[in-house]
């Protein structure tokens, strides 16, 4: 199973278009929210199990702020994490996490790629899309795939 990861597109579908005719066939995609109006479009391009949710930019969406569901074994929360102060760190939101007892937590909101295995928790954040905010300016995403035995592998990708 491969899943795309991405976050912070804030209505701009190029980067998003070529990371999707670089990866190929996808079987699920996750975009952490400031899609700004950009939902439908997403949906139809990526052709296949979607999850998105609101960021703090999606002032007028009906979109979800927060999301739970399973990838393979995995229990999986999907937030944008501002609410969760990520912009100063992780800890809240690994609180959160814990507190609902998910496997991975996902978010978006700094631009900034980050992937971090605490304990029997995995914390990730793609990056932006369209706006990175890391030393080297790289539109960022993330690939997860599940392999043959279940267990989950995650590569940072760059455009």
């Amino acid at each position: 199973m491969k899943i795309l990861i991405v976050s912070d597109t804030h209505g701009r579908h190029r980067n998003l278009e070529e990371v999707l005719d670089r990866e190929g066939p996808i079987d699920m995609l996750v975009h952490l929210g400031d899609v700004e109006g950009g939902e439908d479009y997403i949906c139809a391009l990526a052709d296949c199990e979607t999850h998105i949710i609101a960021g703090n930019n999606d002032f007028f969406s009906d979109l979800s702020r927060e999301q739970e569901f399973f990838i393979g074994k995995y229990r999986v929360f999907i937030t944008h994490g501002h609410s969760y102060y990520v912009s100063m760190g992780t800890k809240e939101l690994k609180k959160e996490a814990r507190r609902r007892g998910v496997d991975i937590v996902m978010y978006g909101h700094t631009h900034v790629p980050h992937l971090e295995v605490d304990g029997n928790l995995t914390v990730l954040n793609p990056g932006s899309l369209s706006y990175p905010r890391q030393a080297d300016r790289r539109a960022g995403y993330m690939i997860m795939e599940i392999d043959y035995n279940g267990k989950a592998h995650f590569d940072q990708c760059f455009v």
